[in-house]
């Protein structure tokens, strides 16, 4: 007996040795190997609060037979049972379980953009978020207020307060998000750009300052002219001048512009109105870009204040009425000229 208990144990030990490097052998297979796919690339969302089990049943039923039970022992092994993070994942080659661990406990997302252009007006680009197919839309049925509270903004309008560049996000994203980082974004610039503002800029703060960017912005027709057109406005801000731009009229007609600034518009009065009320509009007009923010506090240095389109894009500039009633009859007046 006890030769054979002896030699039992140790037929038992072989075994247990045999079955653990099996276990190991598989283990660094499975880890490693590609996972059999129904069809690449494969999408995936991973719902906030799934835990690891609920994810890995997620791969399984999305195409990928990772083995639920197989990839949550090796999740726990590892210590990242509690990593997961939510969102919707994108698989576009064969992955193995150890890489899409890992891509699910880095939160590699899916990314989309989306593009905030230099002169947009808060209403565009609302209209832009609503469109974007891979935005939360959480800002629908807020109105300005709510929405400017939701951001932790202290501007009373939206107006100017979006930085435009390129916003990158995980899809699934609020655009609350986006627009918070737009606003932040725009707050730093504006800030860093007020630091360096030329001495002689009258604007007694900042917002200011962004309200004049937001006209320089629609009123630039070459980028090369942009300082300029931004000395021109600063000269008639300072004497008290009418500014006399047509962007700040179409945008207090708000909808009711259809294309067609007459007259009859310029010579209603209104606080958008900058023909029939010197200064500043009470607030910017549209969403004013890094360049036109750094025309508005560092402008050219001129004596013009005139400017009229030459047609081409450009502008003739002058420094007295008489000067600039000629430059508009040559180049708006002429014979045939619409």
């Amino acid at each position: 007996m006890p030769f054979s208990a002896s030699r039992s144990l140790r037929v038992l030990l072989r075994l247990s040795i045999l079955a653990a490097l099996a276990v190991s052998v598989y283990g660094a297979w499975y880890v490693h190997a590609p996972v059999p796919a129904s069809s690449l690339p494969l999408e995936f969302e991973v719902p906030a609060g799934s835990g690891l089990r609920a994810t890995a049943r997620l791969l399984e039923k999305a195409g990928l037979e990772v083995q639920p039970l197989h990839f949550e022992i090796y999740a726990r092994v590892t210590g990242r049972t509690g990593a997961i993070k939510a969102g919707n994942y994108e698989v576009t080659a064969p992955a193995s379980p150890a890489e899409l661990l890992d891509k699910l406990t880095r939160g590699a997302v899916m990314q989309a953009e989306l593009r905030i252009i230099e002169g947009w007006t808060v209403v565009q680009l609302r209209a832009a978020l609503n469109a974007s197919p891979y935005l939360r839309h959480d800002t629908e049925g807020l109105n300005d207020v709510e929405l400017l509270a939701r951001i932790g903004a202290v501007e009373h309008h939206p107006e100017g307060l979006f930085f435009p560049d390129t916003y990158l996000f995980a899809r699934g994203s609020s655009d609350l998000a986006v627009l918070r980082r737009a606003y932040r974004a725009m707050q730093r610039h504006l800030a860093e750009e007020w630091a360096l503002r030329a001495a002689e800029v009258p604007y007694k703060t900042p917002y200011e300052a962004l309200i004049m960017a937001s006209i320089v912005e629609k009123e630039t027709g070459r980028a090369e002219e942009r300082e300029q057109i931004a000395g021109v406005l600063l000269n008639r801000l300072r004497i008290g001048m009418a500014l006399q731009v047509d962007p700040t009229v179409i945008y207090g007609l708000g909808k009711e512009f259809d294309g067609n600034l007459k007259r009859v518009h310029l010579n209603t009065d209104g606080p958008y109105n900058t023909y029939t009320r010197p200064g500043l509009p009470p607030t910017p007009i549209a969403l004013p870009g890094l360049a036109s923010l750094r025309a508005a506090l560092r402008p050219a240095q001129t004596k013009a204040l005139y400017y009229v389109s030459r047609g081409d894009g450009t502008s003739q500039f002058s420094r007295s009425l008489e000067e600039h009633n000629r430059a508009v009859s040559k180049y708006q007046l002429q014979p045939g000229r619409k």
